[in-house]
């Protein structure tokens, strides 16, 4: 069976079902053994002189695990290839999270903050309406890249080798690829790498959200936005999604504590996002869902 019927099922069971709860709470979510093998590096490797080094030679002792671990269940048969990669792809999850979050902040400012702490990193306890409608929207675009375009994009080129050396390399980005003085010199090859594996995704991403907003003929603009963004990467997905609601992006926000200015992406949008952007984000995120699946499974029929 091709890469592109395999990646065609799995797509389409992650949309179905998404994350079944029952199964999760009876055994450990691949996500969450990945983050105990990147905790217990950290926790041998993070010390010594040569922080850098050691970061390198953790990132290549996961790289070569997380390969041979695709090798080894891709031999099982295509049915094993269906389930994990529905298991490590994350629209289903991803949209009703989103929504969770416009459904909180209709009911009041509280529950809104408490919904946009479960999939944002920043500090919630000041953001106004308009901070919690802004962080969900950001989070949709970026972890819509990160979740399941370049996941799928990564299966396609290496099958489920690929996927799982992505996923343990944004899953290490996410846990040690801050610039925080313990994790600087040492998570810096976490956060490189991953920039460079979300380089093409990241892109593609921002692609299909232009043309569902039907926004191809301002590609240059997005382009500009994206360069205004923190992230190599993640400003590409932020920049379409922001020109397709006319809603400004990014800017300043919290972290621990700590006010950090950064820019807006669309500095001309609306700053006044609320929860119809949010739902109407999500209604992007499935049409360009629904982008993809068409084209992975025309594919499939032809190869």
């Amino acid at each position: 069976m091709s890469v592109f019927a395999i990646l065609s099922m799995a797509l389409l069971l992650d949309a179905l079902f998404g994350e079944p709860r029952w199964l999760w709470q009876r055994m450990p979510h691949p996500a969450i053994l990945m983050g105990r093998a990147i905790e217990f590096g950290d926790t041998w490797l993070n010390r010594g002189a040569l922080p850098h080094l050691n970061g390198i030679f953790l990132m290549l002792l996961l790289s070569f695990a997380a390969i041979g671990l695709g090798l080894l269940f891709q031999s099982i048969g295509w049915w094993a290839e269906v389930i994990l990669a529905a298991i490590l792809l994350a629209h289903r999850s991803l949209v009703d999270h989103v929504n969770a979050v416009a459904r909180a902040l209709r009911l009041s400012l509280g529950d809104g903050r408490k919904s946009v702490a479960m999939i944002v990193g920043r500090d919630t306890s000041q953001m106004t309406p308009q901070d919690v409608s802004r962080a969900a929207i950001e989070s949709a675009a970026e972890n819509f890249s990160d979740g399941v375009i370049a996941p799928a994009f990564w299966f396609l080129v290496g099958g489920l080798p690929g996927l799982f050396l992505y996923k343990i390399t944004n899953t290490a980005d996410s846990m040690i690829g801050y610039r925080t003085p313990r994790h600087e010199a040492f998570g810096w090859a976490a956060a490189r790498f991953d920039d460079l594996l979300n380089l093409i995704p990241a892109r593609l991403t921002a692609a299909l959200l232009a043309l569902v907003f039907r926004l191809l003929n301002a590609w240059r603009d997005i382009q500009a936005d994206a360069r205004l963004h923190r992230s190599p990467n993640a400003g590409w997905p932020e920049a379409a999604m922001a020109r397709g609601l006319d809603v400004s992006l990014a800017g300043p926000r919290s972290y621990d504590g700590e006010l950090r200015d950064f820019p807006f992406v669309h500095t001309h949008g609306r700053k006044d996002a609320n929860p119809a952007d949010i739902d109407a984000g999500c209604r992007a995120l499935w049409m360009a869902w629904g982008l993809a699946f068409l084209c992975v499974s025309t594919l499939a029929l032809f190869v």
